[in-house]
């Protein structure tokens, strides 16, 4: 049997490959309307994620993301740099929290019509009801971990 997943069942046969490579066009999507913000793909998801679920530790958001830690800190950085997130005191010593500042709040706002305005492209090219479809097949993607 090949090792070439390209060969071994046809070209594109490769899951990881697929999946992975339409990420980075839809990420591609949503960064070009969300650069009116100043923000990226990942800035906001963090700053929504904060929205609806802070106060988080630093390795409760990667987990809630499905980023590792490390990914996540370097995320987090420029946010922090533009006072978008507040990073203080944790539940104990040994944590720290995260929190959404007001300036964060208002960059989210401000975000929120562009990250639609994506969410509709994405929708007009791929279809809505395909859209849902392939969330639902996505979150099975992600319970598989």
């Amino acid at each position: 049997m090949s090792a070439d997943p390209s060969t071994s069942r046809g070209a594109g046969a490769c899951n990881c490959f697929a999946i992975r490579s339409a990420a980075r066009q839809a990420t591609q999507l949503y960064d070009r309307h969300l650069a009116r913000a100043g923000l990226r793909t990942t800035q906001f998801s963090v700053l929504a994620t904060l929205s609806r679920q802070g106060p988080l530790a630093i390795s409760e958001l990667a987990a809630r993301m499905a980023m590792d830690r490390t990914t996540t800190g370097r995320a987090l950085r420029p946010l922090e740099r533009e006072g978008l997130v507040v990073i203080g005191p944790g539940r104990d010593g040994r944590t720290r929290a995260l929190t959404l500042s007001e300036a964060g709040l208002a960059k989210l706002k401000e975000a929120a019509p562009l990250w639609q305005d994506a969410q509709d492209a994405f929708e007009a090219g791929y279809g809505r009801r395909e859209a849902a479809d392939l969330r639902a097949a996505l979150a099975r993607v992600h319970d598989l971990a």
